[in-house]
């Protein structure tokens, strides 16, 4: 373990230069028995690959990974150079921790100095610290302050018991942040305190993120262990945070003053007898937030600079909120303000007081900085947050009329193919219950029985799930159905009689509504397999039966259709599945793709309403849809499925055989990839290589980030299966709509135009370090294609271009190419200068197409307008092409664009050299290439260039 020990300070060393610090640190080490000798070449390799200055004077060598065998004993060595040392860049450390680790331990480091590099600088103070005790001090930095204010004090709440009393103070923990799940399940485990008076303690340092005190009250008195029950302290403890706080309750207690908290009628009369954070009764002024995005970050940097000039103290509070600093824009924007809330300002009465307060809100009606709208005076008085208008703006883009026979529609395509048959309407199910419950034991055992028959259902779901996205989905149910927030929610629910199938319905609805109300989409839509976990253990608590399917082979018609109902689907009856809600990536959206049946989801509400056994034509190819076609037009469909099946296996029958144009041009097809246990299979599909490893999908298939070894027995078993076809490698892309648990990134207003890709990784090099060299390890002479994600500036590939370079002197390759992904409009427009240091350009046209027509392509109502096949996006395109061609460089396409039959020929014909495709796409493609003649594809593509929209792109290229 680390700890940071005075006996392992050396004070008032001195270095000439960096390399004599690190012998010095090294020597250190080694003279105390932690490493070898080598180590210390370990230490001045890791400051070649990148500086360990950390800030504020402060560096951390430590080693490489190659000379961990060299440590003997975890551990660090300390020194402060009081004349400073220059560690590079301009950086001068005065304190160097040398670190003796294994593994990743030196995080644990990273950990421990977190509270000392905070807003204060700790240069001077390391300077002139004079004892090795006051280095400790300053590097453990001052104990966190204990959270205690107004949103954590809750009097007179409508409990039975003292769980009951715990569960919400918990909750008031975990609503400010303090806490994370689990917290309230380890409070319970632990003994209450008596403190006289009516007053308990209960504290817990499980799953604690930041100190903080609860303190709750019941609404009748109530007893424990025979004792008076009137009050409830519930502590988030960490450290030492809390102690001041308790020595001042027991002065109350001793002075016989514990009424004044076990009867308080105000959480101001509690937080003014603990010392906690109360509105101080100070000049105040309020003023309405006019900015169209509330307090974000802009007009919050702008505030506390203002409020910095002011000599005194101002705090600010939002609607009768807890007051933070007005100084501090962590806590400003922690605040959340939206347009239209009431900001009360308050500052400490001294001479400028009134002209700070005057000032403040002058700054804020006049924007902070941004153009805005003048709040308007009708809503603006009484100074009162200004309504939410309850209106869903995206629902003023749907059509809500009634679908009648011929009425055709587009929606989102979300699994290919074409599907005829009668509707199956299956309406959101209804069950009725009684609202109150014969008991907490009898519901307890109802709501146990129904558990444990869905988890029955879903282990069986998982055993007979051939795809691999569907049992990863039901594995997250069962972990949905082991919740411990959504058991204690339950359980309290029930003690407050509640029956077993209200309480769980109502807490469902509620966990769900908070999943909806996220703005990542992606995490949003996982509402649904909320919603449908929670409609299976209803069922079974009321005893009613899931929809059954018909007999005839059917359209199914659902809101959104939740995983579990599409599993429990007999492939051979249900031909085709249209939602009215749902986007490309949902849940529904990804299993009926891992199933092979067409879809098309998000089609508005109006679906809903279609009558039983109505004839539906889905399109899952287009996002097209048909209602009640007449008799022809089905036939005419039925053809053309039956063509479309033998094409299908003609082209299987072929699949090995290369795409060649019947006028002798040739084009490489390739597979996708992102699980490496399936590279055999991909060889199978007559992929000619892998032309896409989503490497993301590696490290997400691990509960930590793998090490180098790990990540290189994961890339030699697709380049082992490959068989001398050559790989094609993105590096760790995670970031916008592909999280990384282990890996978190903060909060971004727009997080696809912030740390993604390669932005990421240069930020963290000993990520991408580790990877690289895992790849490079794997490729042992057999063809290897490394290319980096979301390149935007030249300086980007150079910056991870280098890296490779340098990690390629110590591991060579015979047969390496360097590329990037052309994702973002200035790579391709930047074409003709990185044409000339790449090896090869691959068009990841899902992100492309995003951002050169500002859709977010997971819009539930604008995504469909996202087509690849819009003029600008194949103007880019061909500026890519011929850019690489110039130099003498290839060009793939790896998104969803190049497995589209119409897109295949404009492709062809701007000169793209390689496909990238799923794996079941690659003989279809292969197919659609020797249909085609490269010469008419040229002139095709050449018009298209000139054409003003996607649909009119399409148009032109139908009769190829």
């Amino acid at each position: 373990m680390f700890e940071l020990d005075a006996q392992h300070i050396r004070m008032g060393q001195q270095a000439a230069d960096k390399d004599s610090a690190l012998a010095m640190l090294g020597e250190a080490l080694v003279q105390d028995g932690l490493v070898a000798p080598g180590y210390i070449d370990g230490l001045r390799a890791r400051e070649a690959q990148g500086s360990t200055y950390l800030g504020q004077g402060i560096a951390i060598p430590h080693g490489t990974p190659q000379t961990r065998d060299q440590v003997f004993t975890t551990g660090v060595r300390i020194m402060q150079f009081p004349e400073g040392v220059s560690w590079g860049e301009g950086q001068t450390a005065y304190l160097a921790i040398a670190i003796a680790a294994k593994s990743d331990e030196h995080l644990r480091i990273l950990q421990l100095l977190t509270r000392a590099l905070g807003e204060k600088s700790l240069d001077e103070a390391i300077r002139r610290a004079d004892s090795a005790e006051a280095i400790v001090q300053l590097l453990h930095g001052a104990p966190q302050e204990l959270e205690l204010d107004d949103q954590l004090v809750r009097l007179h709440v409508e409990v039975n018991d003292l769980e009951e009393l715990a569960w919400q103070g918990a909750r008031l923990l975990k609503q400010t942040q303090c806490v994370e799940t689990g917290f309230a399940g380890a409070l319970q485990t632990n003994v209450p305190l008596p403190l006289g008076d009516g007053l308990w303690w209960l504290h817990s340092d499980h799953s604690v993120t930041r100190p903080g005190l609860a303190f709750v009250t019941p609404e009748q008195p109530l007893t424990f262990e025979g004792q008076p029950l009137e009050g409830l302290f519930c502590l988030a403890s960490l450290g030492e945070a809390h102690r001041d706080l308790l020595e001042r309750l027991c002065e109350l207690l001793i002075a016989g003053r514990g009424q004044e908290l076990s009867h308080a009628t105000s959480s101001r009369a509690v937080l003014e007898a603990l010392g906690g954070e109360v509105a101080p009764d100070w000049p105040s002024a309020r003023v309405v937030l006019p900015n169209a995005h509330g307090l974000h970050a802009r007009p919050a940097k702008e505030l506390a600079r203002l409020a910095k000039a002011s000599s005194g103290d101002i705090r600010v509070r939002v609607d009768e909120g807890a007051p933070v600093s007005a100084k501090s824009l962590s806590r400003l924007l922690a605040l959340g303000a939206r347009r239209g809330q009431v900001l009360e300002f308050l500052a400490e009465p001294g001479t400028d007081a009134e002209a700070a307060l005057s000032d403040l809100v002058a700054a804020v009606e006049a924007g902070l900085g941004e153009e805005v709208e003048p709040i308007s005076a009708a809503s603006a008085a009484p100074l009162t947050a200004t309504p939410v208008i309850e209106t869903n703006i995206l629902a003023r883009g749907e059509n809500t009329s009634p679908l009648t026979a011929g009425d055709t529609f587009s929606a989102i395509a979300a699994a290919p193919g074409l599907a005829v048959g009668p509707a199956y309407v299956i309406a959101e199910q209804r069950f009725d219950f009684a609202a109150e419950g014969e008991g907490v034991a009898v519901e307890m055992e109802r709501l146990e029985r129904a558990l444990a028959a869905v988890r029955t259902e879903i282990d069986a779901l998982i055993t007979r799930s051939e795809a691999g996205p569907i049992r990863d989905i039901f594995l997250t149910h069962l972990e949905m159905l082991d919740d411990p927030d959504l058991r204690e929610g339950v359980q309290l629910r029930m003690k407050r009689n509640a029956s077993a199938a209200a309480a769980w319905s109502a807490q469902i609805d509620e966990a769900a509504a908070q999943q909806e109300a996220l703005k990542d989409a992606l995490l949003a839509e996982r509402a649904a397999d909320l919603r449908d976990v929670g409609r299976r253990v209803l069922g079974h608590i009321c005893g009613v039966a899931l929809a059954s399917e018909p007999d005839e082979p059917y359209v199914l018609v659902m809101d959104e259709v939740g995983p579990g109902d599409v599993a429990r689907l007999d492939r051979a009856r249900v031909c085709g599945i249209l939602t009215a809600r749902g986007g490309a990536s949902s849940h529904s959206a990804i299993v009926s793709r891992a199933l092979g049946i067409p879809a098309v989801v998000g089609a508005g509400s109006r679906v809903l309403a279609l009558a039983p056994k109505t004839a539906l034509l889905v399109d899952g190819d287009h996002g097209h849809v048909e209602i009640a076609p007449d008799a022809t037009r089905i036939e005419q469909v039925q053809v053309e499925r039956q063509v479309r099946e033998r094409q299908r296996k003609e082209a299987e029958a072929r699949r090995f055989e290369p795409a060649i144009t019947r006028d002798g041009k040739r084009i490489e097809v390739a597979a996708n990839l992102g699980n490496t246990a399936d590279a055999a299979a991909v060889v199978e599909q007559g992929a000619e290589a892998v032309g896409l490893l989503r490497t993301e999908l590696v490290f997400m298939s691990h509960d930590a980030a793998p090490d180098e070894a790990q990540q290189e027995r994961d890339y030699r078993r697709v380049l082992d299966a490959l068989d001398g076809r050559p790989l094609v490698v993105r590096t760790l892309d995670v970031g916008g709509d592909k999280p990384l648990p282990y890996m978190p990134i903060p909060a971004e207003e727009n997080p696809f135009l912030g740390i993604r890709g390669i932005r990421l990784t240069l930020r963290c090099p000993e990520v991408l370090e580790t990877q690289l060299r895992a790849l490079l390890r794997a490729a042992d002479g057999r063809p290897l294609r490394i290319m980096f994600p979301m390149v935007g500036r030249v300086e980007e590939w150079r910056q991870a271009r280098d890296i490779l370079a340098r990690l390629r002197q110590e591991i060579p390759v015979a047969d390496l190419q360097v590329g990037i992904m052309i994702e973002v409009p200035s790579a391709a427009l930047l074409a003709p200068v990185l044409a000339q240091e790449v090896d090869f350009f691959s068009v990841g046209t899902n992100d492309l197409t995003q951002y050169t027509l500002a859709i977010d392509r997971g819009h539930p109502l604008l995504s469909g307008e996202a087509d690849g096949l819009h003029p600008s996006v194949l103007r880019l395109i061909d500026m890519t092409v011929q850019a690489a061609h110039a130099h003498g460089k290839w060009v793939g396409v790896c998104g969803e664009l190049a497995a589209d039959p119409l897109a295949v020929p404009l492709l062809l014909g701007l000169g793209v050299d390689e496909l990238s495709v799923s794996a079941r796409s690659v003989p279809l493609v292969k197919a659609r290439v020797r249909e085609l003649d490269f010469s008419t594809a040229q002139v095709c593509a050449r018009q298209a260039l000139g054409l003003a929209s996607a649909d009119d792109v399409r148009a032109s290229v139908e009769s190829l």
